[in-house]
């Protein structure tokens, strides 16, 4: 298989919980390495339909993996 080539670097930080989250998911789906599993969940993720914009004022701490975040954040704000 050819090597396609990746010019650039990618770092985030998880909490143990979605680390766990996404080892599982890995481990389930028989993904080759952690980036190939982040890679195809950000492929599937960019090919959903039905998400909402994030609201103004969202902070990167309230997308998670494993609690309710992101889309859904501004809303639980305002309640």
């Amino acid at each position: 298989m050819p090597s396609e080539e990746r010019g650039e670097r990618l770092q985030i930080m998880l909490n143990q919980d979605e680390l766990r989250a996404l080892e599982n998911w890995r481990f389930d789906k028989r993904m080759p390495s952690r980036a190939a599993a982040v890679r195809e969940l950000l492929r599937r993720g960019l090919a959903a339909e039905g998400f909402d914009l994030a609201g103004e004022g969202i902070r990167s701490k309230q997308f998670g993996i494993v609690d309710k975040g992101g889309a859904d954040a501004s809303a639980d704000e305002d309640a």
